[in-house]
C-alpha cells in the first residue's frame, strides 16, 4: 500500500512540472508573438528607418569660400573646385567609348585609360585632378565617378600673407580669413550617400539633398601693386640694414583706406606686427605734443626754450640731446627733434591736457581695424603717471603703439584733424556678384582745428628738408615727416644693450596729402637711427610706386603739387636706399629738373613713368625676389608663378615692353 502511495505522489509531481512546463511554453509563446507583432507593426517604420540608414548616410559638402580681392579686383585669395574622377569597370556598356572619352576629356594616355577601365577590377582611380572644365563632358556616362573637393589658392603666392592669413580645416586661421570668416565661409550642404554591408561608400549613389550656399567676396582697400612693392622694399630693407624685423603701413590719409599693410618679423612675412606688436614711438609722439600746445594756445611755433646744450636735468633723470643746442624755437625743437626743448615746451601742459592730447589720437585703444589680435597699446591714466611720467611721454617714452595706430594718428595731421577708422574691407558681393554692403570712411573724433595742424605741415617739411630725415628728400615734390630712434625692449621687460627700433611717418605729398607712409625696422645693425634707415625705405617705395603706370596716386593732383623752384640743396646730402644691385640694373626713376627748366627731359604737366620704350631683362637663374625688384623699378608690373629661382619670363628677355605691362615671371625648385 505505500508503494502504491509513494508511486502515484511521484506520478502527480510529474505532470506538474509537465503542466507547468507547457505553461511557461505558451506564455513564452505568446510573449514572443506579442513582441513579433509589435516590431512588424507598431515599430516597422523605426527599424525600417534604422535598417535603411545601415546603409545610406548622410555627409557635409562644403561650399566655396567666397574670394577675397584687392580694391581693383585682382585676385588675392580664391577656391578652386578639383575633381577625382573613378571607374567602376562592370557598370561600363561600352568600354571603347568610355577610354576615348578619358583620353579626349582629361588627356590621359591610352595606356592609363585602358589599366583604369580594366574589367577585372572592381573600382580604379584616374591618376590626378582635374578642374570642372574637364570632367563636365563625362558627367552621365555610366561607369565613370566623379568626386569633388575645393581648395583655397592664393595666385599672388605669399603676397599680403599675414593680412590674408590662411584656411585650415575649413576653418579661417589669422588676418582677414579668420576675421571674416562667416563672411566667407558659405553654408555647407547636404549629400546622402549609399554604403555596402561593410559600411564602405558605394561609388556613383550620391544624391544631393540640399546644395551648398557660396561664400561673399570680399573687397579690400589694398593695391596689390602698392602692396609688393612695400613687402619688396621692406625686405630689401631688412637685407641692406641687418635689421629683425619691421612694419610698412600706406593709407590714405582722407578717407583712411589701408593700401598697403607689410610685416616681416624675424624673417617671417606671415606676421602682422603692424597690428599686433606694440613699441615705444619715440620722437614721432612730438608732433602730437606740438599740437596739444597750440591747440590749448600755451605756445606757438616761434616760442623758444633754453635747451641748456642738450642735457636737461629734472625730476631726478637727465635728458639729452645729440645735438648740443641753445635756445629753439619749437619749429626748430620738432625739426632738430630735441628731446629737451619737447620736455620743456611739455611742461607748460597740465597732467589732464597732455593725458588728453595723445589718447585723442587714438594711443591706448584699438584702432578697430577688422583684423584679429590686435593690440591697444598702453597709454596709463594720470593718476598711474609718475613725477617723471609728463617727460618721458613728451619724449615718447611710458607708452607703446602699433604701426597701424601710428599711422592713423599721423593721418590726423595729414588731412586737417580728422582721426579716422582703419578701413581695409571697401565692399562685400555676393556669390552672384550683386554688392551687399559698402564700406564708408568713419570719422571717429575731431582732434585738432584745421588751421592748427596747417601750421604744424611747414614743420614736418623742414624735418625731411633739413631736418633729420633729409634722406627721404624728393627733388620733385615735397615730402612731411617725422622720424624716431627708441630703445628696444627684451623678453624680459627690459631695454636691450645697443638695441633700437627706427622709425619714420611720411605726408605725400605735404601740400596735398595723398599718401602716408609710416616705416618701423626692428633693430638695424650699425647705423640705427630713424633718419638713416627707415626714412630711406619710404623714398624707396614711393619712387618705385611712382614709376609704375597704375598706382593709387591721383597724378594729375600730383602734378599741381611738384616744386615751382629748386629747393636749395641741404646740408645732409640726400642718400638713395642702399640696396645690393646687380651689374646693370635699372635704377629706380630719380626726379629730375622742374619741367620748364633747363634740362628737363620731361614735357610740363608730365610725371615720371610714362610710357617708355624697353626690353625685357635677361633673369634666368635669379631668385624671384630679385627679379620682381628689377621688374619694379622698370615700372612693370609683376606676377609670379612658381617659386625659387627663375626659369622664364612672358614674354621672353628681351621682347619690348612699356612701362606698365604685366610680365609674368616663372619659378621653379628651392
Amino acid at each position: 500500500m505505500r508503494r502504491g502511495r509513494g508511486g502515484q505522489g511521484a506520478a502527480r509531481r510529474i505532470r506538474i512540472r509537465r503542466r507547468l512546463l507547457l505553461v511557461g511554453w505558451v506564455v513564452l509563446a505568446g510573449v514572443m508573438v506579442v513582441r513579433s507583432a509589435e516590431v512588424q507593426i507598431v515599430e516597422r517604420t523605426a527599424w525600417a528607418r534604422d535598417a535603411e540608414g545601415q546603409h545610406r548616410t548622410t555627409r557635409a559638402v562644403p561650399a566655396p569660400r567666397g574670394r577675397i580681392l584687392d580694391r581693383n579686383g585682382g585676385e588675392l585669395a580664391v577656391s578652386h573646385w578639383r575633381a577625382t574622377v573613378g571607374v567602376a569597370p562592370n557598370e561600363i556598356r561600352d568600354r571603347a567609348a568610355v577610354e576615348a572619352s578619358l583620353v579626349g576629356e582629361l588627356g590621359v594616355r591610352a595606356q592609363t585609360a585602358e589599366r583604369v577601365s580594366d574589367p577585372t577590377r572592381e573600382w580604379n582611380v584616374v591618376p590626378g585632378r582635374y578642374s570642372m572644365t574637364q570632367v563636365a563632358g563625362l558627367r552621365g556616362i555610366s561607369g565613370i565617378h566623379i568626386e569633388g573637393e575645393l581648395k583655397r589658392l592664393y595666385p599672388r603666392e605669399a603676397l599680403a600673407w599675414g593680412l590674408l592669413g590662411v584656411v585650415q580645416d575649413g576653418i579661417g586661421a589669422g588676418g582677414i580669413e579668420q576675421a571674416m570668416d562667416t563672411v566667407l565661409a558659405g553654408r555647407a550642404g547636404r549629400d546622402l550617400v549609399a554604403r555596402d554591408n561593410r559600411g564602405r561608400q558605394i561609388p556613383g549613389q550620391v544624391v544631393t539633398v540640399e546644395p551648398p550656399q557660396p561664400g561673399r567676396d570680399i573687397i579690400l582697400t589694398i593695391d596689390q601693386d602698392l602692396q609688393a612693392i612695400a613687402e619688396e622694399m621692406l625686405a630689401a630693407a631688412l637685407d641692406s640694414t641687418g635689421a629683425r624685423g619691421g612694419d610698412i603701413v600706406v593709407t590714405d590719409p582722407m578717407t583712411g583706406e589701408v593700401l598697403a599693410l607689410a610685416s616681416i618679423d624675424d624673417g617671417s612675412a606671415g606676421a602682422l606686427s603692424a597690428v599686433n606688436t606694440t613699441f615705444e614711438p619715440g620722437s614721432t609722439i612730438k608732433p602730437f605734443i606740438a599740437l596739444g600746445l597750440l591747440r590749448n594756445g600755451l605756445a606757438s611755433l616761434s616760442d623758444s626754450v633754453d635747451t641748456e646744450g642738450g642735457r636737461w636735468e629734472v625730476n631726478g633723470r637727465v635728458i639729452t640731446d645729440i645735438q648740443r643746442g641753445g635756445w629753439m624755437t619749437l619749429r626748430d625743437v620738432i625739426r632738430q627733434s630735441s628731446n629737451v626743448g619737447i620736455a620743456k615746451f611739455a611742461g607748460r601742459l597740465s597732467v589732464g591736457q597732455q593725458y588728453t592730447a595723445l589718447r585723442d589720437f587714438g594711443f591706448g585703444t584699438p584702432t578697430g581695424v577688422p583684423l584679429p589680435a590686435e593690440a591697444a597699446g598702453v597709454l596709463r591714466r594720470p593718476e598711474q603717471w609718475s613725477i617723471q611720467s609728463p617727460q618721458s611721454l613728451a619724449i615718447g617714452y611710458e607708452l607703446s603703439v602699433t604701426s597701424l595706430q601710428m599711422a592713423m594718428a599721423l593721418g590726423a595731421i595729414a588731412n586737417g584733424g580728422l582721426l579716422m577708422e582703419p578701413r581695409l574691407i571697401r565692399e562685400i558681393r555676393d556669390a552672384d556678384g550683386s554688392p551687399l554692403r559698402f564700406g564708408q570712411p568713419r570719422m571717429i573724433r575731431r582732434v585738432a582745428p584745421e588751421s592748427v595742424t596747417r601750421s604744424l605741415t611747414p614743420v614736418l617739411v623742414d624735418v625731411v628738408e633739413s631736418g633729420t630725415a633729409t634722406r627721404a628728400r624728393m627733388a620733385s615734390f615735397q615730402m612731411a615727416g617725422k622720424t624716431a630712434t627708441t630703445r628696444a625692449t627684451g623678453a624680459d621687460g627690459r631695454y636691450e644693450e645697443g638695441a633700437y627700433y627706427a622709425s619714420f611717418g611720411a605726408i605725400f605729398p605735404a601740400d596735398d596729402p595723398q599718401l602716408l607712409f609710416f616705416v618701423r625696422l626692428d633693430r638695424p645693425d650699425g647705423e640705427y637711427y630713424g633718419g638713416a634707415t627707415a626714412a630711406p625705405v619710404t623714398l624707396a617705395t614711393l619712387e618705385t610706386l611712382l614709376s609704375a603706370r597704375q598706382s593709387p596716386i591721383d597724378r594729375r593732383a600730383l602734378a599741381l603739387a611738384q616744386r615751382e623752384t629748386f629747393a636749395p640743396p641741404s646740408a645732409t646730402p640726400v642718400v638713395r636706399f642702399a640696396v645690393a644691385t646687380d651689374p646693370g640694373e635699372p635704377q629706380p626713376w630719380v626726379p629730375g629738373p622742374n619741367p620748364g627748366e633747363a634740362g628737363a627731359p620731361e614735357a610740363a604737366g608730365t610725371l615720371p613713368g610714362a610710357a617708355l620704350a624697353m626690353s625685357v631683362p635677361d633673369l634666368e637663374g635669379a631668385s624671384l625676389r630679385v627679379a620682381l625688384r628689377r621688374l619694379h623699378k622698370m615700372g612693370l608690373r609683376v606676377r609670379l608663378e612658381g617659386s625659387g629661382r627663375v626659369t622664364e619670363t612672358v614674354p621672353a628677355e628681351g621682347m619690348p615692353v612699356v612701362a606698365g605691362d604685366t610680365i609674368v615671371v616663372v619659378g621653379r625648385g628651392r
